[in-house]
């Protein structure tokens, strides 16, 4: 899914092993991210994906009065969505292992990572019918002599 601030950039579905880089979309005012070598195309991850980053996280520090870039060495993120009651903010951030939670929008340009988990609910519909099918109840085994009288 892509943030709201994304709906007039052409869009794709990320798919495991997509290689992306973060980039600053044309006349959006938004970042996000985009496969690399097709900056016009917004990659849209649903909640609950990984990332691995090619080395440490880079975003503006949006509390600061100056502004400041701040790194994060973890080199992998969980895609999240936020603020969801609130219809024009920005919804897509990455939670980091240290329970750091970075909006995709703070991003600086130019990072690259590679998908490597897509949701549960996000896999093919085969094999996600596969397993939700109902499992057959096993009847525990009962024994069918008669019981001895003494």
């Amino acid at each position: 899914m892509c943030d709201y601030s994304l709906q007039h950039v052409a869009s794709a579905p990320a798919k495991v092993g997509d290689r992306l880089v973060t980039t600053e979309f044309r006349h959006s005012g938004t970042r996000g991210f985009t496969e690399i070598g097709a900056p016009d195309v917004a990659i849209c991850l649903r909640p609950g994906s990984e990332l691995a980053f090619d080395g440490e996280v880079v975003f503006a520090d949006p509390y600061g009065i100056l502004p400041r870039r701040v790194r994060i060495a973890a080199g992998v993120a969980r895609f999240r969505q936020v603020n969801l009651e609130q219809p024009y903010a920005h919804h897509d951030a990455l939670e980091f292992p240290d329970g750091r939670l970075v909006m995709l929008t703070d991003l600086t340009p130019g990072q690259t990572a590679t998908v490597l988990q897509l949701p549960a609910s996000s896999q093919p519909a085969e094999k996600r019918a596969a397993a939700e099918a109902p499992r057959e109840a096993v009847e525990p085994l009962r024994e069918t002599a008669p019981a001895l009288a003494i």
